[in-house]
Protein backbone atom coordinates (compact mmCIF):
# COMPACT_ATOMS: atom_id res chain seq x y z
CA UNK A 1 0.00 0.00 0.00
CA UNK A 2 1.31 3.48 -1.24
CA UNK A 3 2.56 5.58 2.08
CA UNK A 4 3.07 8.56 0.63
CA UNK A 5 2.01 11.91 1.44
CA UNK A 6 -1.20 13.16 -0.10
CA UNK A 7 0.56 16.66 -0.57
CA UNK A 8 3.12 14.72 -3.07
CA UNK A 9 0.50 13.67 -5.06
CA UNK A 10 -1.20 16.47 -5.54
CA UNK A 11 1.98 18.68 -6.36
CA UNK A 12 3.18 15.91 -8.58
CA UNK A 13 -0.66 16.80 -10.57
CA UNK A 14 -0.65 20.60 -10.01
CA UNK A 15 2.55 21.10 -11.93
CA UNK A 16 1.53 18.07 -14.56
CA UNK A 17 -1.94 20.58 -15.11
CA UNK A 18 0.68 23.49 -15.65
CA UNK A 19 3.01 21.97 -17.95
CA UNK A 20 0.24 20.25 -19.98
CA UNK A 21 -1.81 22.98 -19.93
CA UNK A 22 1.21 25.22 -21.62
CA UNK A 23 1.37 22.81 -24.32
CA UNK A 24 -2.27 22.79 -25.01
CA UNK A 25 -2.11 26.72 -25.28
CA UNK A 26 0.76 26.52 -27.94
CA UNK A 27 -1.15 24.22 -29.82
CA UNK A 28 -4.10 26.49 -30.04
CA UNK A 29 -2.03 29.31 -31.22
CA UNK A 30 -0.56 27.17 -33.94
CA UNK A 31 -3.82 26.44 -35.11
CA UNK A 32 -5.23 30.07 -34.60
CA UNK A 33 -7.61 30.07 -32.05
CA UNK A 34 -8.75 32.77 -30.26
CA UNK A 35 -8.68 33.39 -26.69
CA UNK A 36 -11.47 31.59 -25.40
CA UNK A 37 -9.94 28.74 -27.55
CA UNK A 38 -6.73 28.86 -26.03
CA UNK A 39 -8.19 28.68 -22.40
CA UNK A 40 -10.22 25.54 -23.21
CA UNK A 41 -7.49 24.09 -24.87
CA UNK A 42 -5.12 24.48 -22.34
CA UNK A 43 -7.63 23.35 -19.54
CA UNK A 44 -8.38 20.47 -21.36
CA UNK A 45 -5.12 19.57 -22.03
CA UNK A 46 -3.62 19.96 -18.53
CA UNK A 47 -7.13 18.16 -16.28
CA UNK A 48 -8.38 15.81 -19.14
CA UNK A 49 -6.14 13.05 -17.95
CA UNK A 50 -6.63 13.46 -14.50
CA UNK A 51 -10.48 13.67 -14.74
CA UNK A 52 -10.57 10.47 -17.10
CA UNK A 53 -8.42 8.84 -14.11
CA UNK A 54 -10.98 10.06 -11.35
CA UNK A 55 -14.00 9.30 -13.13
CA UNK A 56 -12.53 5.93 -13.29
CA UNK A 57 -11.68 5.57 -10.19
CA UNK A 58 -14.89 6.59 -8.89
CA UNK A 59 -13.51 9.81 -7.70
CA UNK A 60 -16.41 12.08 -8.75
CA UNK A 61 -16.68 15.01 -9.49
CA UNK A 62 -13.62 14.76 -10.56
CA UNK A 63 -10.73 16.87 -8.99
CA UNK A 64 -9.91 18.79 -12.74
CA UNK A 65 -13.76 20.21 -11.69
CA UNK A 66 -14.14 21.02 -7.81
CA UNK A 67 -10.40 21.81 -6.89
CA UNK A 68 -9.13 25.77 -7.53
CA UNK A 69 -5.57 24.38 -7.18
CA UNK A 70 -5.88 22.47 -10.07
CA UNK A 71 -8.32 24.66 -12.18
CA UNK A 72 -6.24 28.17 -11.38
CA UNK A 73 -2.52 26.59 -13.12
CA UNK A 74 -4.51 25.57 -16.37
CA UNK A 75 -6.47 28.95 -16.52
CA UNK A 76 -3.20 30.90 -15.96
CA UNK A 77 -0.93 28.85 -18.16
CA UNK A 78 -4.00 29.36 -21.56
CA UNK A 79 -3.30 32.95 -20.22
CA UNK A 80 -0.43 33.30 -20.33
CA UNK A 81 0.90 31.45 -23.74
CA UNK A 82 -2.05 34.09 -25.32
CA UNK A 83 -0.38 37.09 -23.99
CA UNK A 84 3.27 35.73 -24.66
CA UNK A 85 2.81 34.60 -28.42
CA UNK A 86 1.18 37.90 -28.88
CA UNK A 87 4.09 39.32 -27.38
CA UNK A 88 6.48 37.44 -29.39
CA UNK A 89 5.21 38.29 -32.59
CA UNK A 90 5.12 41.91 -32.42
CA UNK A 91 8.88 41.97 -30.71
CA UNK A 92 10.34 38.89 -33.12
CA UNK A 93 8.49 39.01 -35.95
CA UNK A 94 9.66 35.55 -36.99
CA UNK A 95 8.61 33.65 -40.45
CA UNK A 96 5.67 31.34 -40.43
CA UNK A 97 7.71 28.11 -40.95
CA UNK A 98 10.52 29.16 -38.18
CA UNK A 99 7.36 30.15 -35.55
CA UNK A 100 5.76 26.56 -36.06
CA UNK A 101 8.57 25.03 -35.79
CA UNK A 102 9.74 26.60 -32.73
CA UNK A 103 6.24 26.23 -31.49
CA UNK A 104 6.73 22.45 -32.20
CA UNK A 105 9.59 21.72 -30.10
CA UNK A 106 7.88 23.84 -27.47
CA UNK A 107 5.20 21.25 -26.76
CA UNK A 108 7.39 18.07 -27.24
CA UNK A 109 9.56 19.28 -24.50
CA UNK A 110 6.21 20.40 -22.22
CA UNK A 111 4.25 17.25 -22.82
CA UNK A 112 7.25 14.72 -22.23
CA UNK A 113 7.27 17.31 -18.52
CA UNK A 114 3.39 16.58 -18.72
CA UNK A 115 3.69 12.43 -19.51
CA UNK A 116 6.42 12.44 -16.90
CA UNK A 117 4.41 14.19 -14.24
CA UNK A 118 1.52 12.75 -14.51
CA UNK A 119 2.43 9.04 -15.28
CA UNK A 120 3.73 8.47 -11.58
CA UNK A 121 0.95 10.95 -10.03
CA UNK A 122 -1.84 8.89 -12.21
CA UNK A 123 -0.38 5.59 -10.76
CA UNK A 124 -0.22 6.90 -7.24
CA UNK A 125 -3.26 8.00 -7.04
CA UNK A 126 -4.75 4.73 -8.00
CA UNK A 127 -2.58 3.25 -5.24
CA UNK A 128 -3.98 5.46 -2.42
CA UNK A 129 -7.43 4.43 -4.09
CA UNK A 130 -6.40 0.52 -3.18
CA UNK A 131 -6.61 -0.33 -6.96
CA UNK A 132 -4.72 -3.49 -7.93
CA UNK A 133 -0.91 -3.02 -9.24
CA UNK A 134 -2.73 -3.52 -12.49
CA UNK A 135 -5.05 -1.09 -12.64
CA UNK A 136 -2.10 1.48 -11.17
CA UNK A 137 -0.37 0.78 -14.17
CA UNK A 138 -2.85 1.50 -16.76
CA UNK A 139 -4.27 4.56 -14.88
CA UNK A 140 -0.73 6.15 -14.93
CA UNK A 141 -0.74 5.66 -18.64
CA UNK A 142 -4.22 7.17 -19.32
CA UNK A 143 -3.54 10.00 -16.54
CA UNK A 144 -0.14 10.90 -18.33
CA UNK A 145 -1.87 10.30 -22.31
CA UNK A 146 -5.37 11.36 -22.14
CA UNK A 147 -4.92 15.23 -21.83
CA UNK A 148 -2.78 15.31 -24.71
CA UNK A 149 -5.41 12.72 -26.54
CA UNK A 150 -8.30 15.64 -26.12
CA UNK A 151 -6.17 18.18 -27.13
CA UNK A 152 -5.44 16.86 -30.14
CA UNK A 153 -8.39 15.84 -30.94
CA UNK A 154 -10.02 18.75 -30.55
CA UNK A 155 -7.59 20.76 -32.41
CA UNK A 156 -8.13 18.31 -35.63
CA UNK A 157 -5.23 16.43 -35.39
CA UNK A 158 -3.80 13.05 -35.11
CA UNK A 159 -3.27 12.47 -31.18
CA UNK A 160 0.57 12.47 -30.68
CA UNK A 161 0.08 9.36 -28.60
CA UNK A 162 -0.72 7.91 -32.17
CA UNK A 163 1.43 8.73 -34.33
CA UNK A 164 5.08 10.49 -32.74
CA UNK A 165 8.13 9.16 -30.91
CA UNK A 166 7.58 6.29 -27.92
CA UNK A 167 4.77 8.40 -25.72
CA UNK A 168 2.71 5.80 -23.97
CA UNK A 169 5.97 3.71 -23.27
CA UNK A 170 7.87 6.29 -21.53
CA UNK A 171 4.44 6.67 -19.24
CA UNK A 172 4.70 2.81 -18.87
CA UNK A 173 7.70 2.25 -17.48
CA UNK A 174 7.57 5.00 -15.16
CA UNK A 175 3.79 3.81 -13.78
CA UNK A 176 5.30 0.19 -13.41
CA UNK A 177 8.38 1.74 -11.91
CA UNK A 178 6.18 3.71 -9.08
CA UNK A 179 4.00 0.20 -8.68
CA UNK A 180 6.89 -1.90 -8.10
CA UNK A 181 8.59 0.00 -5.73
CA UNK A 182 5.23 0.12 -3.82
CA UNK A 183 4.57 -3.42 -3.64
CA UNK A 184 8.29 -3.98 -2.59
CA UNK A 185 7.88 -0.87 0.37
CA UNK A 186 10.10 1.17 -0.95
CA UNK A 187 8.67 3.55 -2.61
CA UNK A 188 9.97 6.73 -1.40
CA UNK A 189 10.11 10.92 -2.67
CA UNK A 190 13.60 10.06 -3.94
CA UNK A 191 12.42 7.27 -6.17
CA UNK A 192 9.20 9.04 -7.46
CA UNK A 193 11.21 12.02 -8.38
CA UNK A 194 13.35 9.65 -9.77
CA UNK A 195 10.85 8.20 -11.79
CA UNK A 196 9.52 11.54 -13.33
CA UNK A 197 13.07 12.36 -14.52
CA UNK A 198 13.19 8.77 -16.23
CA UNK A 199 10.11 9.36 -17.98
CA UNK A 200 10.89 12.83 -19.40
CA UNK A 201 14.70 11.71 -20.33
CA UNK A 202 13.07 8.48 -21.78
CA UNK A 203 10.64 10.87 -24.26
CA UNK A 204 13.16 13.45 -24.50
CA UNK A 205 15.73 10.75 -26.07
CA UNK A 206 12.56 9.16 -28.23
CA UNK A 207 12.50 12.65 -29.94
CA UNK A 208 15.76 13.39 -30.59
CA UNK A 209 16.62 9.69 -31.79
CA UNK A 210 13.21 9.69 -33.46
CA UNK A 211 12.06 5.96 -32.19
CA UNK A 212 9.29 4.73 -32.62
CA UNK A 213 6.95 2.12 -31.66
CA UNK A 214 6.49 -0.49 -34.61
CA UNK A 215 3.85 0.67 -37.00
CA UNK A 216 1.54 -1.68 -39.92
CA UNK A 217 3.32 -1.98 -43.46
CA UNK A 218 2.18 1.01 -45.48
CA UNK A 219 -1.21 0.10 -47.27
CA UNK A 220 -2.18 4.14 -48.20
CA UNK A 221 -2.42 4.20 -51.92
CA UNK A 222 -1.76 0.91 -52.83
CA UNK A 223 -3.21 -1.41 -55.37
CA UNK A 224 -5.04 -4.78 -53.97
Amino acid sequence: MVTQDYDLQLLLDILGVFVFALSGGLVAVRKGLDLVGVVVLAWVAGLGGGMIRDVLLGDTPPDGLTDWRLLAPAAVAGLAIFLWYRRLRSVIPLRAHVRAKLIGRSVRVLDAGGLALFAVSGSLKALQFDSSALAAVILGVITATGGGALRDVLAGQVPEVLRRELYAVPALIGATLVVVADSFGFLTPLLIWGAVALVFAIRLAAVALDLNAPTALRTTGERR
